[in-house]
């Protein structure tokens, strides 16, 4: 699949041209995901500063995190958003409106029903939670109906799970590893043929703002 890219550098031979555009309409979107690691927290923030409470869709972050993070990273977000966020419990219903974050040394997965389980299987590229584990688990219930964004990170957790995604036919942003802290995890993205959109930060939250519209008008 062709990758699209908005706002990068030439020195990215390996994912070929780009348009510089945000992605086209996507209506029948049912969920969005997002992936990060180092530098993710100031990253999410931004990324969804605009978005409230009026969201039509639910948005989930897993996030590598200290094991001892205590609910810190919900707590930080919470105060600095406009959008609600929850910690997300065993058995937690997915909610619109809401940004639902996988807690500390858990993975999170996604089951038939759509509520959020929680694991402590053993960690999945040195992390729980994996990236990985949740967008595979997310693919296989939502297909097409799914949006991941994969943000900064220091490994390649995530990838294969982008790969899963777009075989699907969900839809995959990646952030421009020109603009990431650490661009290890989105480039793995590129690398691996996962990204279907190459964007900076600012045009996939404009991605994400659209998105909604569309839902809520489709």
């Amino acid at each position: 699949m062709p990758v699209n890219k908005v706002h990068g550098k030439a020195a990215l031979a390996s994912v070929g041209s780009f348009e510089h555009t945000i992605p086209p309409p996507f209506p029948h979107c049912k969920l969005v995901i997002i992936g990060a690691s180092a530098g993710g927290s100031a990253v999410v923030r931004d990324l969804l500063a605009d978005l409230t409470a009026s969201y039509p869709l639910p948005v989930v972050l897993v996030q590598h995190l200290h094991p001892d993070d205590r609910g810190l990273l919900v707590e930080n977000l919470d105060s600095e958003m406009t959008m609600p966020v929850v910690g997300v419990l065993d058995k937690m219903p997915l909610r619109p409106g809401r940004l639902h974050v996988a807690p500390a040394d858990y993975h999170l997965l996604l089951e038939s029903d759509s509520r959020l389980a929680l694991s402590l299987d053993a960690p999945v590229h040195w992390s729980r939670p994996s990236i990985d584990l949740f967008f595979e688990s997310a693919a296989l219930i939502f297909k097409q109906d799914l949006c991941a964004i994969l943000l900064t990170g220091a490994n390649e957790d995530g990838a294969e799970g982008m790969q899963l995604i777009s075989r699907l036919g969900g839809r995959t942003l990646v952030q421009d590893p020109a603009s990431a802290a650490f661009p290890r995890m989105p480039q793995a993205a590129i690398d691996q043929h996962a990204a279907q959109w190459v964007l900076s930060v600012d045009r996939i939250a404009k991605s994400l703002k659209n998105l909604g519209a569309e839902v809520s008008n489709g």
